[in-house]
């Protein structure tokens, strides 16, 4: 009898690297169960638009991420979201991954596609008003500060882009800056500069955060001179980079110095049937298409992996 929990293949982590894995995967007639403990699309759910994926104009990120699961779901995957991964085992011929309500599911390959999260500043306040005028999402939580003065913190890509979105909402827009010049490419920085509402503070950073049972201000520092000012604002929201999910998979596959998944041309970890793609692997580069990329290369690796086991 066929143990219904065995998998061809089970995808960890349901960003646009593991939806796309499943799509292959279970196009391939492939059984494959995908796994998050979030909601399917990952950190792509948090943007707010999408223009320069290839063949859509302009999408919101929630909706591409949920366009890629039915997709998924058509051709047969079994995607499960809010779901606690306790414990697992990944370094016999069978892998097994054994989940917070008990149940145990097992594989023949893995795809490790966990994804990161916003990086934080790290300084006093911050954990104190987040929710609470301190925000990472501008898609979440854009809409709560409608005719608001608001703070954005980073100079690349994605804070440039959030702080045009964001002036939909909030009259004024500050961009506090560490450098004196952007590491986002010239059109977000053309765009930014084009925009009335935006204003930058450069070489300077967030000190602390303050307030009473929300969030008042900031302190700024700069960076050159060393000076604080405090710097009044209904709220802040924080682009400065991710961190990727991968503290439980130390010891386990090959990971660098930044806390990265190495991963092979293939996407092969140092584990036989043990893959990796998304934003968690060592890579210059993360855009949704390179995660894209990244699980359809994880995918066609681990469907030949599994043709090699049965040649065998």
């Amino acid at each position: 009898m066929e143990n219904s929990n065995h998998y061809d293949v089970i995808i960890l982590g349901g960003g646009p690297a593991g939806l796309t894995a499943a799509i292959y995967l279970s196009r391939a007639r492939l059984k494959t169960l995908l796994l998050t403990d979030g909601t399917p699309g990952g950190q792509m759910t948090l943007t707010h638009e999408i223009a320069n994926y290839p063949g859509i104009e302009k999408i919101n990120g929630y909706m591409l991420g949920s366009v890629m699961k039915k997709q998924a779901a058509s051709f047969g995957a079994v995607v499960k979201g809010n779901t606690e991964i306790i414990s697992f085992a990944f370094e016999g011929a069978t892998k097994s991954v054994t989940t917070a309500d008990g149940q145990t599911y097992t594989s023949d390959a893995v795809i490790l596609a966990p994804g990161g999260r916003s990086r934080t500043l790290g300084v006093p306040g911050e954990d104190t008003f987040k929710g609470r005028g301190i925000s990472y999402c501008a898609t979440c939580d854009g809409d709560f500060f409608t005719g608001k003065e608001i703070v954005v913190v980073g100079g690349g890509n994605s804070a440039l882009e959030e702080a045009v979105s964001l002036t939909k909402y909030a009259t004024k827009v500050t961009v506090v800056h560490q450098f004196d010049h952007f590491q986002a490419f010239q059109y977000a920085v053309d765009e930014a500069k084009a925009n009335p509402k935006i204003s930058f503070v450069m070489s300077s950073t967030i000190a602390s955060f303050y307030g009473d049972e929300k969030l008042e201000g900031v302190t700024i520092k700069n960076l050159d001179t060393g000076e604080e000012t405090d710097f009044s604002t209904d709220g802040v929201f924080i682009f400065i980079g991710y961190v990727p999910n991968t503290e439980w998979l130390k010891g386990v596959v090959n990971i660098n110095e930044r806390g990265e998944i190495i991963a092979g041309a293939d996407m092969s970890t140092n584990l036989a049937g043990v893959y990796a793609a998304g934003d968690a692997n060592a890579k210059r580069y993360r855009q949704v298409t390179t995660a894209v990329a990244d699980g359809t290369i994880a995918a066609m690796a681990a469907a030949d992996y599994l043709h090699s086991l049965k040649r065998r």
